[in-house]
């Protein structure tokens, strides 16, 4: 597709047209004036999706149409690239998620050009109430490099971030193996103590999992593992913006601390765009979903249960309560992520980089994607 795009430059505020040539920007010219009042910014990217709409990348039954649907709803929603998250089940049924996805970006060039990798939460978590989240405690369990083996084999080399506990005797060796075979290792879903956490960041852990989350519902003021990791030079943080992960007060403190560090995350579950009600989750069990967007465990309210929001709804909600700049909030749902997992030297809205971008509506404190384009296709238009 060669072709190009005109609008407002979602930093700059400068009327722009850029020059897509073979799914890369082959130019950005500033112009005197556009006609086009339409934001043009880089394409999302979430690392952490459970499912969305219906479709649970958990459920043993999960199908490849399945996936093409998520895909196709994501880029939807702005996210023109994204990691599937599995996370803490049976052996039987994380090698039958991870097969499925695997099979779904080999058979459809979509899929596979916006599944730039996957996530898997698990199972080598903490057992404590409160840090485990949802992740059932029978499959719980420590480290094994064998068996984490099994699965990247599974899905011929794909799994490219893996969120674990360094509380176990057997973490620091596996995270170095990890990092040492092109694996990210991000802390999370821990009641790891100080010089667990340090150690888990010598051994390469370069990332806090939705820090504030996954926690004690009562911590000691200090020391304790939020403040081990925020304190951390080397850790990127990644956090649920969706106005029920964490309060406001706590962001705005998460964001100066790690400003250049800190990228946002969906951690949306099959739940998000679904009608309030109650669900049967495979992993969580009985879940409830609020009219207001909060999702929880039915018989114990005060735990969340995943997210129910889309990666622009926690956008929306930075700009809206003023916590982050329009740009910022672009960035941390965009660059920030893609700067993180390395995947391109130079990221964003430039020339020479891969044409994944988004023509946005902006009105009052509410972004609204009009268009979606992945490597210069354009795969989603707004009907009027």
């Amino acid at each position: 597709m060669n072709n190009s795009i005109e609008g407002i430059h979602y930093q700059t505020g400068k009327p722009i047209k850029v020059i897509i040539k073979d799914g890369i920007i082959l130019e950005i010219i500033e112009l005197e004036a556009t006609e086009s009042k339409s934001l043009i910014a880089p394409g999302f990217v979430d690392l952490q999706v459970n499912g969305f709409q219906g479709i649970d990348f958990n459920d043993s039954n999960l199908e490849e149409s399945e996936i093409q649907n998520v895909t196709q709803t994501l880029l939807e929603n702005g996210v023109t690239t994204y990691f599937p998250t599995v996370i803490t089940n049976s052996d039987e049924s994380i090698r039958r998620s991870l097969k499925t996805i695997s099979k779904a970006c080999s058979s459809n060039k979509l899929v596979q050009n916006t599944i730039q990798g996957i996530h898997l939460e698990g199972p080598f978590l903490s057992k404590e109430e409160g840090p485990r989240g949802a992740h059932p405690l029978e499959y719980i369990q420590a480290p094994n490099w064998e068996k984490f083996c099994a699965w990247q084999e599974e899905t011929e080399g794909r799994i490219e971030l893996i969120t674990v506990s360094p509380e176990w005797t057997e973490s620091n060796g596996f995270i170095e193996k990890c990092v040492e075979s092109g694996v990210k290792v991000a802390i999370g879903h821990t009641a790891a103590n100080t010089s667990q956490i340090e150690a888990a960041v010598k051994a390469g852990a370069t990332l806090s999992t939705h820090l504030g989350n996954a926690a004690h519902l009562m911590l000691p003021r200090h020391p304790n593992y939020l403040w081990d990791q925020l304190a951390s030079e080397k850790l990127w943080m990644s956090i649920i913006a969706d106005g029920f992960h964490l309060p406001e007060a706590v962001i705005k403190v998460f964001m100066k601390v790690k400003p250049e560090y800190t990228f946002l995350i969906s951690d949306s579950t099959q739940f998000a765009g679904l009608p309030p009600g109650k669900y049967q989750s495979p992993i969580g069990g009985e879940v409830v979903l609020n009219k207001y967007g909060r999702l929880f465990m039915e018989k114990k309210p005060e735990l969340l249960a995943g997210s129910a929001s889309s990666l622009l709804q926690c956008v929306n909600f930075l700009v809206k309560h003023q916590l982050a700049t329009l740009p910022e909030a672009i960035e941390m749902a965009s660059i920030r992520p893609l700067q993180y997992i390395n995947k391109e030297k130079s990221v964003g809205l430039r020339r020479g980089n891969k044409a994944d971008l988004l023509v946005l509506d902006f009105k009052a404190t509410e972004l609204e994607i009009l268009q979606a384009v992945k490597a210069g296709e354009l795969v989603y238009s707004k009907k009027h």
